[in-house]
């Protein structure tokens, strides 16, 4: 039988559609008051010089099912310790829904093994804003979006190193402009073409969470082995079960404008725990932390989750069956994975893995990302390179974002002395495409001129071989050149560590990876990774009791 082929909208439709549905239009009084923001604070309108992040209306899109989402995700963690019996295990398994893992054409290349045989574990997390059930429509919202395509709103994926010793967290911001693969939902028989530039939270509405999956592997690169994809009915009272989670800031805030925009949170300064309502309002306070943003929101969020986490693993009311009973009920009601995780007995065993990883090995990143000038996408973000690049590569490499990584020799320079540079033959090769941008045309002449004008005369662009690569790198066949590859490295700031042997080339070749996109001196950021998280990415540490939001100017009081 063959696939019906389902069609986007135009740009101007998609962008309305994604960006001014709001899951709490009606729910809460930040967002009703606001009007219809555009998810990253402004109508259209750019940052402007003096403010440096737009300002106006707020997002919109579930700051209550964030909570409910974190809350349930969580709560798995500590579902094997009810001690249920066979018969409710057998009833918990029949609440989990199921969907596939990856509805794109491209297969996810195998983890590398690490020296002790052992493979990283990724997760991606998504939060849906699905109202299509009677539970969820209870819960709010504009009507008119009832039984509509769903929307992930909420996308973080979270690494399980290989040697189960840290755990790293990449949030994509909810309105990131990217490129939908092709997907195809094998259910309705329905093939999704590929889009253009459109928003990320489009991706769970083109046959489900295997969608989102598929758009996230062909931005990063990054092999997904499970999802988990919670929507919120049921799993309301899920935190005030904890008893409240702590949350600091650095002064009395009080997030209400003077024309009645705002969450509502009032807190004097310094730590408080926080559940219920106020909970609530922590989630969805944008007016008031830090610079007013969407983004600042989500550095609130992350704060919460790792305080959450920590208050999961200590909190003694976790040993009462029946309050663990409650969670573990509300958590497989609410949850959607891949058949790898479709038993109470799976998810034990994950945590059981989560677990072993110590609260102060948890690092909370979001994608370094800057505002976009694309038509119809102003106000929106795309990823900033090459910062994401970065930070997807550690991840793929399981380098963890906290830099505490088993110390590696810095590669030394070869003694073998380089010839002149006039005389040194030097290949060079495009390899700056990657699926969600393209090639960056003309990179391999661009940088051969600009060795060219270093000296280095003999240096020649191969227009007709790319080579795709993530990181610039400038390759040799044999000891005697290796000095030759390392003055074509210095002589363009590319590091000694990028300099390696390989049988695939015949001379000294350089080829300009996606990390080189353009310019023509080898960015800065590029250089001097220190084994850490880009400091873009505002990591924060799992274990980081103190950690206290900065806040807005004009929203203290007292």
């Amino acid at each position: 039988m063959g696939h019906s082929s389902v069609r986007g909208e135009g740009t101007r439709e998609r962008v309305r559609h994604a960006g001014e549905r709001g899951w709490d239009d009606s729910l809460y009084e930040e967002d009703a008051l606001a009007g219809r923001g555009d998810g990253n604070g402004t109508n259209g309108t750019p940052p402007t010089e003096d403010s440096g992040r737009p300002r106006g209306n707020p997002p919109r899109r579930g700051k209550r099912r964030v909570f409910r989402w974190v809350a349930s995700v969580l709560s798995l963690l500590i579902l094997g310790t009810a001690g249920a019996g066979y018969l409710y295990v057998r009833h918990l398994n029949s609440n989990i829904k199921k969907d596939d893992l990856n509805l794109g054409k491209k297969t996810m290349v195998e983890h590398k093994a690490n020296a002790a045989g052992q493979t990283p574990l990724n997760i991606l997390l998504i939060g849906s804003d699905a109202r299509n059930s009677k539970e969820n429509q209870e819960l709010g919202g504009a009507k008119e979006t009832f039984d509509g395509p769903p929307l992930a709103d909420v996308q973080m994926l979270l690494h399980l190193s290989a040697d189960r010793s840290n755990i790293s967290v990449i949030s994509m911001p909810r309105d990131t402009v990217l490129k939908i693969p092709e997907c195809q939902d094998r259910e309705k028989n329905k093939t999704y073409e590929a889009t253009g530039w459109t928003l990320t939270n489009e991706s769970l509405s083109r046959g489900g969470p295997g969608c989102t999956v598929a758009t996230w592997y062909a931005l990063t690169g990054i092999t997904i082995d499970h999802f988990m994809m919670v929507d919120f009915a049921g799993v309301v009272s899920m935190a005030d079960a904890i008893g409240g989670v702590p949350v600091c800031v650095k002064e009395n805030v009080h997030s209400r404008t003077s024309d009645g925009k705002g969450s509502g949170l009032k807190l004097p300064e310094g730590t408080h725990p926080v559940k219920g309502e106020q909970a609530l309002q922590w989630l969805r306070t944008r007016y008031g932390f830090e610079d007013g943003t969407d983004l600042a929101r989500t550095h609130a969020q992350h704060m919460y989750m790792n305080s959450m986490v920590r208050e999961l693993r200590k909190s003694t009311q976790l040993t009462d069956p029946d309050k663990l009973r409650r969670l573990a009920e509300a958590a497989t009601t609410a949850l959607t994975v891949d058949s790898g995780l479709d038993t109470v007995t799976k998810l034990y065993d994950l945590a059981e893995e989560l677990k072993l990883v110590p609260t102060d090995r948890i690092t909370m990143t979001t994608m370094p990302n800057f505002y976009s000038q694309k038509p119809y996408f102003q106000g929106k973000v795309e990823p900033k390179q090459p910062d994401a690049e970065q930070l997807f590569r550690m991840v793929r490499e399981d380098i963890p974002l906290d830099g505490k990584a088993s110390k590696r020799k810095t590669p030394e320079a070869t003694k073998d002395p380089a010839a002149p540079a006039a005389e040194i033959g030097v290949m060079v090769r495009n390899g700056t495409y990657t699926a969600q941008l393209g090639s960056a045309r003309g990179r391999a002449t661009e940088i051969a001129g600009v060795l060219d004008g270093k000296g280095f005369t003999e240096a020649k662009a191969d227009a007709q071989q790319t080579d795709p690569q993530e990181r610039t790198a400038v390759y040799y066949p044999s000891v005697d050149l290796e000095g030759d590859a390392q003055a074509v490295a210095k002589a363009l700031g590319i590091p000694v560590s990028s300099v390696k042997k390989s049988t695939d080339v015949s001379g000294v070749t350089l080829i300009v990876g996606a990390d080189w996109r353009e310019g023509t001196a080898y960015p800065k950021a590029a250089v001097t990774d220190d084994g850490k998280a880009p400091k873009s990415a505002r990591p924060l540490n799992g274990g980081d009791t103190g950690a206290c939001m900065d806040v807005q100017p004009g929203f203290s009081w007292g």
